[in-house]
């Protein structure tokens, strides 16, 4: 085995770990010393497995400060590079095990990615998160209704903010030949606890393939596309927060999204829409929110603040 000599014992100093671990001061709080310490461990214990090499653990750091080169306010890379490895969608199931476990009762999640912002523009119900539309765009319409997933009421005034990439795959923050806002919005359910706008039935997409992502993904011999979704995140007072993705059953990559965000609950039928000019399909999507179980959970939306947020 990596890692050992010839009568199986470790070749290199056995209290090493240790003394890092104990470096840590008395004022270090106890989840980050409970974080620290099991980090630090499986790093040493990875490192001494695969006997890793200077040459290899300096790629890896030029990998790292690549990433944080790149992000800005239009994309987070770090965040990307977690994707492509599954760390996101794996945080995310963690998080949320308790929803993913009762999928019937409450919507599942699904990851915020890394082009999401927090000033969505406020919109009516019924209008449209499109402000130019492509030649070669689907008008849809998505509505629906948020209830609360355990005695089936409408939750009125629940905020419900939506995002999409157009049909060349870029997102408005990425895209300067879009205007601002656009395929984005924010909206409030009526007293019914329903919502409805128009939007682009979404089309497949590759994530950044010019960063360590995409290095990433060419060392690991993957491609790059994300199938066919729309991004939601709902709030509701007293209830916890949902972020999540829709796919569409016609999309390609549905079972090989590049970042293994898709779940089998979150994939839905676009059907004909009648006696609309505006749009020929439509979507119902209703989402059922859990309520808070405790005072100490929070109702706000596990957002990364910073730089570029969601995809």
């Amino acid at each position: 085995m990596n890692g050992e000599n010839k009568t199986g014992a470790s070749r290199y100093d056995p209290n090493f770990t240790q003394n890092v671990i104990n470096a840590m001061g008395p004022k270090t709080s106890p989840r980050m010393r409970e974080v620290m310490t099991s980090l630090i461990k499986h790093l040493h214990d990875f490192a001494r497995e695969i006997d890793l090499t200077v040459d290899e653990w300096a790629e890896g750091v030029q990998l790292l400060n690549w990433a944080g080169q790149m992000s800005n306010d239009r994309r987070n890379e770090g965040q990307l590079v977690c994707d492509v490895v599954g760390l996101e969608t794996l945080v995310d199931e963690i998080t949320y095990k308790k929803a993913a476990e009762a999928a019937d009762l409450a919507t599942q999640s699904a990851i915020l990615g890394p082009f999401f912002q927090t000033d969505h523009t406020i919109r009516k119900k019924g209008d449209s998160i499109s402000a130019n539309t492509p030649e070669d765009a689907e008008v849809v319409y998505l509505y629906g209704q948020v209830t609360d997933a355990t005695t089936k009421k409408p939750l009125a005034n629940a905020s419900v903010d939506v995002w999409q990439a157009s049909t060349n795959g870029l997102y408005e923050q990425q895209d300067e030949k879009q205007p601002k806002s656009n395929l984005c919005g924010k909206f409030y359910t009526d007293e019914n606890g329903e919502y409805g706008f128009y939007c682009l039935r979404p089309t497949p997409y590759p994530i950044p393939y010019d960063g360590p992502a995409g290095k990433l993904l060419q060392l690991l011999d993957r491609h790059p596309y994300r199938p066919a979704h729309i991004h939601f995140i709902v709030l509701a007072e007293g209830f916890k927060p949902i972020t999540t993705q829709i796919f569409d059953k016609d999309s390609k990559y549905l079972d090989d999204d590049s970042v293994f965000a898709v779940k089998d609950s979150l994939i839905v039928e676009f059907v004909p829409r009648k006696s609309d000019e505006k749009a020929k399909k439509e979507l119902r999507y209703d989402i059922k929110m859990a309520p808070l179980s405790s005072k100490g959970e929070s109702g706000e939306a596990l957002v990364t603040t910073g730089m570029g947020r969601g995809f």
